[in-house]
C-alpha cells in the first residue's frame, strides 16, 4: 500500500511539473508588444540603414527570456519589385516557429512561400541584439512576417568560438 501513495505522489508531481513546463514554454514568457516607434524597418540598398515602411494591421510577441523568440505580422501595399530594388535581400529563409496561440504567423505556411518564390525575405536590421538579425519576409500579396536570426557573430559567440574582429564588442553579461 505504502508504494501505491508514493508511485502515486510521484505520478501527481510529474504532471504538475510537466504542466508547468509546456504552459511555460508555450504561454508564460511571451507577451504581445506594440509596434516599434520607428516602425517596421527594412535595410536600404543606398544607405546600408533601416529604413520605415508603409505597414497596416501590426501585431508582434516577444520574450524576455532569449533574443530570437520575437515574431511578428503586418501588412503592406509595397510591391516585391519595388522592395528587391530598394532594400536588402536576406538568405535566411527559414521562418521560427511562433506558439500556436500567435495565430497570424505559421511559419511552415510562411516557409511554402518563401520556397515558391511567392515571398521574399529581407534584412530588417544588422545586430539588433548581439549576434542577432531582424529578417522581414514580405508575401506577393502583401502580407508581411518578422523573425529573429542568429547571424555569423551569434553563432560564433553561443557556440563558443573566437568571436573576431568582424564583430562587435560582446555586451558585459
Amino acid at each position: 500500500m505504502n508504494g501505491k501513495i508514493v508511485g502515486g505522489v510521484i505520478l501527481i508531481i510529474a504532471a504538475i511539473a510537466g504542466i508547468t513546463l509546456y504552459y511555460l514554454q508555450v504561454y508564460g514568457y511571451y507577451r504581445e508588444v506594440p509596434a516599434p516607434a520607428q516602425g517596421v524597418e527594412l535595410v536600404s540598398l543606398n544607405s546600408n540603414a533601416p529604413e520605415p515602411i508603409l505597414t497596416d494591421n501590426f501585431r508582434a510577441i516577444d520574450a524576455d527570456s532569449s533574443p530570437i523568440r520575437y515574431r511578428a505580422c503586418f501588412d503592406t501595399t509595397l510591391s516585391l519589385a519595388m522592395l528587391t530594388e530598394t532594400y536588402v535581400i536576406s538568405d535566411k529563409i527559414d521562418p521560427r516557429n511562433a506558439p500556436g496561440w500567435f495565430d497570424c504567423f505559421d511559419a511552415a505556411a510562411i516557409g511554402a512561400e518563401l520556397e515558391a518564390g511567392t515571398a521574399l525575405t529581407f534584412l530588417g536590421q544588422k545586430n539588433i541584439h548581439f549576434g542577432v538579425d531582424r529578417i522581414v519576409a514580405i508575401t506577393s500579396d502583401g502580407r508581411g512576417y518578422i523573425w529573429h536570426e542568429l547571424n555569423d557573430c551569434g553563432d560564433k559567440a553561443y557556440d563558443g568560438t573566437i568571436v573576431g574582429e568582424a564583430c562587435p564588442e560582446l555586451p558585459n553579461q
